[in-house]
């Protein structure tokens, strides 16, 4: 996740300056919008999960699941962040290749193995076990 979230900082720039793309203000500011919007979930998430926040998965036996703050309505709030900051950030400056790169490559990272090994720690939790 690491180097892809670092692959993504990087093809924004580099997509931009090799391929020469414009500023388009109709898709650039509500993407910076949606971009802005995005860290303000992701800091949300951080300061309702507290002490607990991590990037890795660990679950503290005996502590139970959040459920207050954004994770009152969705299971990984954060993900939701993550997802929308990949689409928006490199299309704030028509990076469109590395939107679609970083949305294909973050999806299969997610669906394949980040949020699997979350449900499972988290069915730990659920069913009590240490």
């Amino acid at each position: 996740m690491v180097a892809l979230h670092t692959g993504l900082l990087v093809a924004c720039v580099l997509e931009v300056w090799l391929a020469d793309r414009p500023f388009l203000p109709w898709l650039g500011w509500p993407m910076l919008v949606l971009v802005l919007a995005s860290q303000g979930l992701r800091w949300w998430c951080i300061a309702t999960l507290g002490p607990r926040w991590n990037t890795r998965v660990i679950v503290v036996p005996g502590l139970p699941l959040v459920d207050r703050g954004p994770y009152r309505w969705l299971r990984h709030p954060n993900y939701v962040a993550v997802v929308v900051e990949g689409v928006a950030l490199p299309l704030v400056h028509t990076a469109w290749v590395t939107a679609l790169a970083f949305t294909v490559l973050n999806a299969v990272l997610l669906a394949r193995f980040r949020i699997p090994a979350e449900e499972r720690a988290l069915g730990l939790v659920t069913r009590g076990a240490p």
